[in-house]
């Protein structure tokens, strides 16, 4: 088996990688038959040095390669014949603007594993970025805060070279007794805690975050269960909530404003159904007692769950402000009465050597087992989204996705 790591070759280039050099290292260590082999590349986050120093390949040509890994969409004039791709296609839920691209795998006979379609027998992904989006997203909206009320400066995450260095930045911190409201449950929001915990902020319970004032920054982790409610039944009547909101979301409704007068910041890490309610509504923000003055969207929807997500934001320039007058976004400026927003849509790309190595390490003890060895719980098998030029019965519902123009 040789495998192959591929060179980013979507614009604006992703500076990950799906395996970090000491891991190649640990990989062909363990697995004595395998060979890796790494496309040069001007801005991966590892250098091809570091590459060549722990036993890779550096070669610009992958052609005897059995498995190719990426992380973002291979270019189409990219992708060679009748190889194993794994990347994140953007293609499974019947992305328009990929259509090509998937249409070009099947007619070139590539077997797609979409690291989205690795999942365990509960139906789990094993394999994600998320816990980066979570941190840096907590860590972009307390710089975000510094700067709309100018009382420090972060150096921005993409400028520091890994997590410790970050941690060194926290110590600038300091903020007044603000309340953050975080959403969700999920390998986001884990990392979005982490985050807030390394920046000593207390986390308090629901009832006390509502109810009670305190003389430091405190969070609340706030789940879909607190702030939605099946239509028909009394908002205080949680006792049908539970798996069917994730099945049938649209046959609930939301209030979150218990929580939006009381809340100075919003970290939004909570998956969004289209079907589902949104949180508030851009009305909702001319309210006098609609208190929150700084989102930091992380799931990055876009006119979805956080309707004053317009738009994406960028590494560069991660902030905009919403007029709660005009229902418009402006540039940031340090305005009190805006509503700041911070929708970076590829958070991870910021720290790319500590996501990566995280990254690397779920494949590695989650993936690499079942590619290599044997596949006992047919974690590859339920993966491919195309084989030899066919879709495979997981997503045959892309059947008419495939068939129409690009």
């Amino acid at each position: 088996m040789k495998i192959g790591i591929i060179r980013e070759g979507k614009n604006p280039p992703d500076k990950r990688v799906a395996l970090s050099p000491t891991q190649c290292k640990e990989v062909m260590q363990q697995y004595p038959t395998v060979q890796i082999a790494v496309q040069p590349s001007p801005v991966r986050c590892f250098k091809d040095e570091e590459y060549a120093a722990e036993g890779c390949q550096v070669t610009e040509n992958l052609d005897d390669c059995n498995v190719l890994m990426g992380i973002k969409e291979v270019p189409i004039a990219q992708l060679i014949a009748d190889k194993t791709y794994l990347f994140f296609s953007h293609t499974i839920k019947k992305q328009p603007y990929n259509r090509k691209l998937l249409q070009t795998i099947l007619a070139k006979n590539i077997n797609l594993i979409d690291y989205e379609t690795l999942k365990n027998p509960q139906g789990e992904r094993i394999v994600a970025f998320g816990r980066y989006a979570g941190l840096v997203g907590a860590y972009n909206a307390v710089l975000a805060y510094g700067k709309k009320y100018q009382l420090f400066d972060l150096k921005p995450a993409h400028q520091l070279f890994d997590r410790k260095e970050l941690d060194k930045e926290l110590q600038k911190i300091n903020l007044p007794p603000i309340k953050i409201a975080l959403t969700g449950n999920g390998r986001v929001t884990k990392g979005a805690i982490e985050m807030l915990e390394a920046m000593k902020i207390r986390k308090v319970d629901k009832q006390d975050y509502l109810t009670k004032t305190f003389d430091a920054p405190v969070y609340v982790q706030l789940r879909s269960a607190d702030y939605h409610f099946r239509k028909g039944e009394s908002k205080t009547d949680g006792t049908s909530f539970g798996s069917d909101f994730y099945t049938n979301p649209e046959n609930y409704g939301a209030d979150f404003s218990p929580f939006y007068r009381q809340t100075d910041v919003l970290i939004a890490t909570a998956y969004w159904n289209p079907k589902a309610p949104l949180l508030f509504q851009t009305a909702d923000t001319q309210k006098k007692d609609f208190r929150i003055r700084l989102i930091a969207d992380v799931t990055c929807d876009i006119n979805g769950s956080i309707p004053t997500t317009t738009k994406a934001s960028t590494i560069i320039e991660p902030l905009y402000d919403f007029d709660c007058n005009s229902l418009q976004t402006q540039p940031f400026a340090p305005n009190p009465d805006h509503i700041t927003v911070m929708a970076v849509d590829n958070l991870p790309c910021e720290m790319p050597r500590d996501a990566s190595v995280d990254f690397g390490k779920d494949l590695i003890n989650r993936v690499l087992p079942s590619l290599l060895i044997e596949d006992k719980e047919q974690i590859i098998a339920n993966a491919f989204v195309t084989k030899k030029g066919v879709l495979q019965p997981n997503f045959m519902y892309l059947e008419n996705y495939v068939m129409q123009m690009a």
